[in-house]
């Protein structure tokens, strides 16, 4: 062989080695977990600037302790639409077996975010319910991905200014209107039959918001998308919704919570882990209450196996079979406790009797059905009050606490009463367009939400997770609400509450057996802060100690505060704080 075509050889070589060596690196970078590791630490700058110095953390703590203002500032540009349990940086090195990654996964409290969120550049006071459930300014949310790739199926398009949003969805691009009346052919949508639904991967809410109509409220979720910003959205319009996904845990629900379960085009794969999904679905449904599954496996295209699982796994829970309509499908849970156990093709048997089905929070989904309670007979659909009469007496499940009713009943007309003096002595914005999203941070029976019925608002009812269990009371009586622990962040982007409502804000940071704290106040308002829009307002009780400590906390992010005396009947030491969120912005970086 000449020395010419050896070289001749060697440069093909060294070219065919280059090629497969850089085939090599992008399959590792784009098809494996090391590629989202290097990825996640290309981007630790963000990481960085947006968790707390461990020593700068504790200075700002020990200042706020000995009664003094601490500097909180404002966390760079990138930090945005910053979610402390849903950051794909750090949750992008997980385990991807059932979704574990796309799961809450929060930072320890020394790596907090000590820094306030900034507004986007041209962020403008969100478009005002229920105008907001048809356009948005897209200055709030620059996000056009949604708009690009699902435009021609009705979800949302750019029009100026604005995202504009037809009503439509993957299966149903003609508009959740048409959609809406075509189910109501098959179940009772209209007259107060049904009042909670849950719409799984709800895309950006239309469904959901289309509900409303019909006085059926829904609550929506998805997980983070950092491309789409689903979820983001659906709060944007003033929709109901939260971030999640459905992985390894159980939802952050009770039992037997909706009316209706919606899933369309969700992708859940419900026979997937002997049917563990499926279940799910189950536990969160109340007797008699239907099932609606839109997209595949229905009746869709090669697709024939897990469309016969689905099937085989709805007969094996008893559910009646309503209809099949092209690829839609709809069930009906049994309303009692007649489906034999240990006599299905799946093998599924009943929970022992140590299980909770209400467990809803960091809790491992079972692979065996919840038994339902003995009052199950009134908390079917059918039994328990239709809408608008459910919130008004005392729901079944009250009655399992001790002195449930008496103080129900007191707490009913003691949130009456407190709401009535906040509109006409505070001068609070509810009941007025300004205020669409609120929040109840310690809702208990949910006494606030129900004397705010006939204000254009919802209301996201929070029970804390070390309180007494009282979300199914609350679902009882036609509201919504969620399991959650105030010492993490909310699942929720920046920027989605108009108004935050708290009672006993301490009592959410306490341990309640030992009295001791679990953690600060100031990153509990630094959270609030967050998800508070700006002009927004927050509205604190506490004892007169604790809101001294509020309200310099309050300052200290920029809030502008009012100290007010409670009602008359007000018994004991208590004081409101009313605090509105400043509209700041950040400063240009100087050079």
């Amino acid at each position: 062989m000449s020395k010419r075509n050896a070289r001749h050889w060697s440069l093909l070589d060294l070219v065919s080695a280059a090629f497969f060596a850089f085939v090599f690196v992008f399959f590792v970078l784009v098809f494996t977990p090391f590629g989202d590791s290097l990825a996640a630490s290309g981007r630790q700058a963000l990481a960085r600037s947006t968790s707390a110095d461990p020593r700068q953390r504790e200075r700002l703590l020990a200042l706020t302790d000995a009664g003094n203002q601490p500097p909180i500032d404002a966390c760079p540009a990138e930090a945005v639409d910053h979610m402390p349990c849903e950051d794909p940086r750090r949750n992008s090195q997980l385990s991807r077996e059932m979704n574990f990654y796309r799961e809450r996964h929060c930072p320890p409290l020394e790596e907090s975010t000590v820094c306030l969120i900034p507004p986007p550049v041209g962020y403008q006071i969100p478009v005002s319910w229920p105008e907001s459930l048809h356009k948005i300014w897209h200055s709030n949310m620059p996000h056009d991905k949604i708009a690009e790739r699902k435009g021609h199926q009705g979800w949302m398009k750019k029009e100026g200014p604005y995202f504009i949003f037809p009503g439509g969805g993957t299966m149903f691009p003609d508009g959740a209107v048409q959609y809406i009346e075509k189910l109501g052919l098959y179940i009772p949508i209209s007259g107060g039959v049904l009042r909670t639904a849950l719409d799984m991967g709800c895309g950006v809410a239309s469904f959901g918001g289309y509900m409303l109509k019909e006085d059926i409220l829904t609550l929506s979720f998805a997980p983070r998308d950092s491309h789409k910003a689903q979820i983001q959205f659906a709060l944007e319009r003033g929709i109901p919704a939260f971030v999640a996904m459905l992985g390894t845990r159980r939802l952050p629900f009770p039992a037997y919570s909706f009316d209706l379960v919606h899933c369309s085009r969700c992708l859940i794969p419900f026979t997937a882990y002997n049917g563990t999904y499926f279940i799910e679905v189950d536990r969160l449904l109340r007797p008699g209450g239907y099932l609606v599954i839109s997209g595949p496996p229905v009746q869709w295209p090669k697709q024939d196996k897990e469309w016969a699982d689905l099937q085989a796994l709805a007969r094996a829970l008893c559910y009646e079979l309503i209809v099949v309509d092209g690829n839609t499908v709809i069930w009906k849970k049994p309303s009692g406790d007649s489906c034999p156990s240990n006599q299905n093709e799946f093998g599924l048997e009943l929970c022992n009797e140590y299980d909770n089905p209400s467990d809803g929070w960091y809790f491992t989904l079972k692979k065996c059905i919840s038994k339902l309670p003995s009052l199950y007979g009134e908390i079917a659909v059918g039994f328990i009050p239709n809408w608008p009469d459910r919130p008004k007496n005392p729901p079944a499940r009250v009655t399992l606490m001790k002195n449930g009713i008496d103080l129900f009943e007191a707490d009913t007309r003691r949130w009456a009463r407190r709401v009535a003096f906040y509109k006409k002595f505070l001068k609070i914005k509810l009941g007025t367009s300004a205020v669409r999203n609120v929040m109840d941070m310690n809702a208990f029976f949910g006494g606030f939400a129900a004397s705010l019925l006939s204000d254009p608002v919802w209301v996201m009812n929070v029970v804390p997770t070390h309180k007494p269990s009282t979300l199914d009371v609350i679902y009882d009586r036609g509201l919504i609400g969620i399991y959650h622990d105030w010492c993490e962040a909310f699942s929720t982007y920046p920027r989605t509450y108009d108004l935050i409502h708290v009672t006993s804000i301490e009592s959410l940071l306490r341990d309640s057996s030992s009295g001791t704290s679990r953690c600060h106040l100031l990153d509990l308002m630094i959270e609030m802060d967050r998800i508070l829009r700006p002009d927004g307002t927050v509205l604190v009780r506490d004892s007169s100690e604790v809101i001294d400590k509020v309200a310099c906390i309050a300052r200290a992010i920029k809030w502008k505060v009012t100290l007010h005396d409670p009602e008359p009947q007000s018994t004991g030491r208590e004081k409101i704080l009313v605090a509105t969120k400043q509209f700041w912005k950040l400063l240009p970086a100087s050079h």
